[in-house]
């Protein structure tokens, strides 16, 4: 029954619709169901049977398949994987696998107690179980004798035994062939030997077995949350040529650019499905730098990942249907429209480019972040270029990274290239105690030094952990390479300094 379709508490209720022979009854109240109704009975029959007849309301699908698309959506509050029942299942229930999220509401069983006290507020009535297996978890939320039911690892097998053959999901015709045969339990068909069971009923009847018990895979498709901005095309001829789907993903992110405006909003990322004959789809997803709804923009950064593929896009036999979604959104403010058309702002012309190296090349843009720190490697963090530093998107950090000084900040100089981690310097000479180096080895190889700057003390942060200051050195080796070391605090008789090399100049 439908959430909120009794008028009256207590008066049976039922839903009928168009069946084999007229009317049938499609569900029933439990005060309906009290009285002996049952779904499937033909609607002539109750009225006959019954001296006050019940109260009778059309079905409506399209409403009933909303309602239950809301409520898929809803149960995924206890996890992302939730997959609605099919016809095997009579399409009037869902899978929830809460494998990695129970723990969550306290375990299993909080989340179970949870999930029906939910449903019985909103006044749907619900049976549910939890079991290794979908097949098995269906069987004891359909044919078990309790209402909420939850299954130990080790005791599947076992809870399966007594329950009808109809449980494991198999055609009717195949579940009456099997009681003609005395097969009336799961019980026995697992102690039945399986190559009878083969030649007479096909490896359909064998799979569901196995899928209940656990010893075959039943791979379940969660639902997605439906994509607000979309458009989609199809073609009559099957296109493969590149012009046409950048043409076409153009006319689709025009049709799509309204609504984003209608909601104050611009597309961060867009997703390019193209689904090919043989039904399979490519998918492109291309990240904004700043928020767009101008569809030439996303049309030449789809054009730059096209060429970057070449043939690795595979065609095949060409695409059937081309379809554009908005990933990700922002905030992105009406403006009104200049009388004439001036010069493009700065930065609108650098998240171009940023978007276009990044179509180009295969690989994000990055940035250096300023941290509230004087550390040398933890004054600033790599991060994706972003007009707003709310947005983040997963991102490569390489070993070694461009670095340079903030003019502003009264520091002294910074090499170009400096290291996550100093290497340590070895065979380090110096003419004294607490002054630079004249020679050492870094990298198997020998540096004699030519000038030397310095020294520049950095002191830890005391707020996060003890340590001994480093003094600095800009030194110039005899080659002509310019090298950022640093002595780890001073030459002590119980503890030699030790130096590190932390970064190149050039």
């Amino acid at each position: 029954m439908r959430a909120g379709a009794t008028p009256d508490d207590g008066l049976p209720l039922v839903i009928a619709a168009a069946g084999a022979g007229g009317l049938r009854l499609t569900a029933v109240n439990p005060a309906a169901a009290a009285l002996g109704l049952r779904r499937g009975e033909p609607l002539g029959r109750v009225r006959a049977r019954l001296s006050t007849p019940p109260h009778v309301h059309p079905a409506d699908p399209a409403a009933d398949a909303a309602a239950f698309a809301r409520l898929c959506l809803w149960a995924q509050r206890y996890t992302p994987s939730v997959v609605p029942f099919g016809p095997a299942e009579a399409c009037d229930g869902l899978y929830l696998d809460v494998t990695g999220a129970d723990h969550l509401m306290g375990g299993a069983d909080k989340l179970v107690a949870d999930l029906a006290a939910r449903l019985a507020r909103a006044g749907i009535p619900a049976r549910i179980a939890v079991a290794d297996t979908p097949g098995a978890a269906f069987a004891l939320a359909r044919h078990g004798r309790e209402e909420m039911a939850c299954v130990p690892s080790d005791e599947t097998e076992q809870i399966l035994r007594p329950l009808p053959v109809e449980a494991l999901r198999c055609e009717p015709a195949v579940a009456v062939a099997l009681k003609r045969l005395g097969l009336r339990r799961i019980g026995a068909l697992l102690d039945a030997p399986r190559p009878p069971l083969a030649r007479r009923f096909g490896e359909a009847l064998l799979l569901r077995l196995d899928q209940a018990t656990g010893r075959r895979p039943e791979p379940l498709s969660p639902i997605s949350e439906p994509v607000r901005y979309g458009a989609a095309r199809g073609f009559l001829d099957p296109v493969g040529s590149q012009e046409i789907v950048v043409a076409t993903a153009r006319r689709l992110m025009a049709e799509i650019a309204p609504r984003l405006e209608a909601d104050g909003l611009g597309a961060r990322g867009v997703r390019l499905s193209l689904h090919r004959v043989d039904d399979v789809v490519r998918a492109l997803d291309l990240g904004l730098s700043e928020p767009s709804r101008c569809p030439d923009h996303v049309a030449r950064l789809l054009q730059l990942r096209l060429e970057r593929l070449g043939s690795g896009l595979d065609a095949g036999f060409g695409f059937e249907t081309v379809r554009l979604d908005v990933a990700a959104t922002g905030p992105m403010p009406g403006r009104q429209a200049a009388l004439d058309t001036g010069p493009v702002p700065p930065g609108a012309r650098i998240a171009g480019l940023a978007d276009a190296l990044r179509q180009r090349f295969g690989r994000p843009v990055i940035r250096l972040s300023p941290r509230a720190s004087h550390v040398p490697e933890r004054a600033d963090r790599i991060a994706p270029w972003r007009t707003e530093s709310r947005h983040t998107e997963p991102w490569r950090v390489e070993r070694v990274v461009l670095h340079w000084p903030d003019p502003d900040a009264g520091i002294g100089p910074r090499p170009l290239v400096l290291f996550d981690r100093g290497e340590a310097a070895e065979d380090v000479i110096a003419l004294v105690a607490e002054g630079p180096p004249r020679r050492f080895r870094w990298r198997s190889r020998l540096h004699r030094i030519a000038h030397a700057e310095g020294p520049e003390r950095i002191a830890p942060e005391w707020w996060r952990e003890t340590g001994i200051p480093r003094d600095y050195y800009v030194v110039e080796c005899e080659s002509g390479r310019r090298l950022w070391l640093y002595r780890d605090g001073p030459n002590l008789p119980e503890r030699p300094a030790a130096w590190f090399v932390h970064g190149l100049f050039a």
